[in-house]
């Protein structure tokens, strides 16, 4: 039995994702060139599946993205640090 206490969502960094990168101006496709230059293979369709929770972000990754977003994992995450 798979238990996830989020509901349908398989990640609970998605929407702070898609939130930064649109507030930083950059298409699906342009976080997934600013990865890969980072030496990360990663395309457009993953950056998707992250935005909408339909794909597992390891934690790796989410230092990636949060160093390509220019943020910290912490903001990712969506935690309030009060």
């Amino acid at each position: 039995m798979k238990i996830n206490p989020y509901g349908k969502t398989l990640n609970v960094a998605g929407p702070q994702v898609r939130a930064w990168r649109t507030k930083r101006d950059l298409s699906q496709e342009q976080l997934a060139a600013k990865l890969q230059l980072m030496g990360y293979g990663i395309g457009q369709k993953a950056i998707s599946r992250i935005d909408t929770g339909d794909r597992v972000i390891a934690d790796y990754e989410l230092l990636l993205l949060a160093k390509a977003l220019g943020v910290s994992p912490v903001q990712l995450l969506g935690i309030s640090d009060t």
